[in-house]
C-alpha cells in the first residue's frame, strides 16, 4: 500500500511538473517575459512557452484558442475581439516606452518633435541635416546623409503604439496612414519583430526605427529625447514612461492609450502591454488544472514578477492599475465555477 501510495503521489508531482502554459505575440514585452518565466519556473516548476511572433499573431492566436494567452502592446478593440468565440480579457504587465533609435556615424545626441518623426515617416524629409530637424538640433553637426526609414514588417503592437502616437500628433498622418498593428507605409524598410528593426538600424549608417526601449539598450544603440505635449525634450526611461501613466483614467478593463500623456514629465510614446485570455477558461480540451495555472500565473506576474520590470527597463503598473487587473482575474471562472 506504502509503494502505491508513493507511486501515486510521484506521478501527481510529474504530471504538475510537465504542466505548460503557452502565450504568443508581442516582441515589446519578450526580454521582460523571458525573465518572468524562468524565475517563474524556479519558484513554481511551471513552464511557460512565449513565441515572441508580433501582436497581431498573438491576437489572432487568443481568438483561435491555439494558446493560454495572446500578448499585445495595444488592446484589442471592440471591433476586433468580436470573432472570438468566447468573452476576452486584458490586463497590463508593465509599461514600456517607443524610442527613435538612429544611426549616425560621429552622431550620439539627436531629439526629435512628433511632427518630425511623422514627416520622417511619410517620407517628407529625406536626409539628416534637412531643416526642420536642424532647427531643433541647433548644436549637433548633422551630416548630409540620407535617412533609412526601418519599420516593422509584421503585425506589431509596437507599430500600433508608434502610429497612435503620430496620429495624435500630425494630422497629416492620422489621415493618410493612422494607427493600425499594420500600416501601408509610406516609405521604409522593414524587419520582422523589434530585433529586426533594431538590426536594421544597428547595420545601416543613416537609419532611424522605433523600438521599444530595452531592444535599443541591448543593441548599444542611440535613442533620440521626444518633445511631449508640454514641449519637454524627454529621454525615455522607467520614470518618464511610468509618469504617462499618472493622472489618466483606466478603465474597468484597462484598455486605454497612454501616448501624448498630458502629464509634463511624460515620455510621449508610451503604453502598457496587455495580456489577453478568456473569462471562461473551460473551452477545447482545458482542464481546471490548466485554468487554475494560468491564473496563479498571472497573479504572480502582475504582482510579485513586477520586481523584474524595472531592471529590464519597464515600469511597473500603479498601484491604482494592479486593483482593476486583481478584479480582473476574479473574475476568471470555469464552466461559470470561481477559479
Amino acid at each position: 500500500m506504502k509503494k502505491l501510495l508513493t507511486l501515486a503521489l510521484g506521478l501527481t508531482l510529474s504530471s504538475a511538473s510537465a504542466l505548460t502554459i503557452t502565450g504568443a505575440g508581442a516582441s515589446f514585452p519578450y526580454p521582460l517575459y523571458t525573465k518572468m518565466f524562468a524565475e517563474y519556473k524556479k519558484a513554481n516548476g511551471v513552464d511557460v512557452n512565449y513565441q515572441s511572433v508580433g501582436s497581431g499573431s498573438g491576437q489572432q492566436q487568443i481568438i483561435a484558442r491555439t494558446v493560454d494567452f495572446g500578448a499585445s502592446d495595444n488592446p484589442m478593440s471592440d471591433e476586433a475581439m468580436k470573432p472570438a468565440p468566447g468573452k476576452l480579457l486584458h490586463i497590463p504587465t508593465a509599461i514600456g516606452a517607443v524610442v527613435p533609435a538612429y544611426n549616425i556615424p560621429g552622431v550620439d545626441k539627436v531629439q526629435f518633435t512628433g511632427p518630425v518623426l511623422a514627416d520622417i515617416y511619410l517620407g517628407k524629409i529625406k536626409l539628416w541635416n534637412d531643416p526642420k530637424l536642424k532647427a531643433i538640433n541647433p548644436d549637433v553637426n548633422l551630416p548630409a546623409l540620407p535617412i533609412t526609414v526601418a519599420r516593422r514588417s509584421d503585425g506589431s503592437g509596437t507599430t500600433a503604439v508608434f502610429t497612435d502616437y503620430l496620429s495624435k500628433v500630425s494630422g497629416q498622418w492620422k489621415s493618410k496612414v493612422g494607427s493600425a498593428n499594420s500600416v501601408q507605409w509610406p516609405v521604409g524598410v522593414g524587419g520582422k519583430g523589434n530585433d529586426g528593426v533594431a538590426g536594421i538600424v544597428k547595420s545601416t549608417p543613416g537609419a532611424l526605427g522605433y523600438v521599444e526601449l530595452v531592444y535599443a539598450k541591448q543593441n548599444k544603440l542611440n535613442y533620440g529625447a521626444v518633445q511631449n505635449r508640454a514641449g519637454k525634450y524627454i529621454l525615455a526611461d522607467n520614470v518618464p514612461a511610468a509618469a504617462a501613466a499618472t493622472g489618466v483614467v483606466i478603465p474597468k478593463d484597462t484598455r486605454v492609450s497612454l501616448t501624448n500623456s498630458s502629464n509634463a514629465n511624460a515620455y510621449p510614446i508610451t503604453s502598457f502591454t496587455y495580456i489577453i485570455f478568456y473569462q471562461d477558461q473551460k473551452y477545447g480540451n482545458r482542464t481546471k488544472e490548466q485554468a487554475q495555472e494560468l491564473k496563479k500565473l498571472l497573479t504572480w506576474m502582475t504582482t510579485t514578477g513586477q520586481e523584474y520590470n524595472e531592471p529590464l527597463d519597464y515600469a511597473k503598473l500603479p498601484s491604482n492599475v494592479q486593483s482593476r487587473v486583481s478584479s480582473i482575474l476574479n473574475s476568471m471562472n470555469y464552466g461559470g465555477a470561481k477559479l
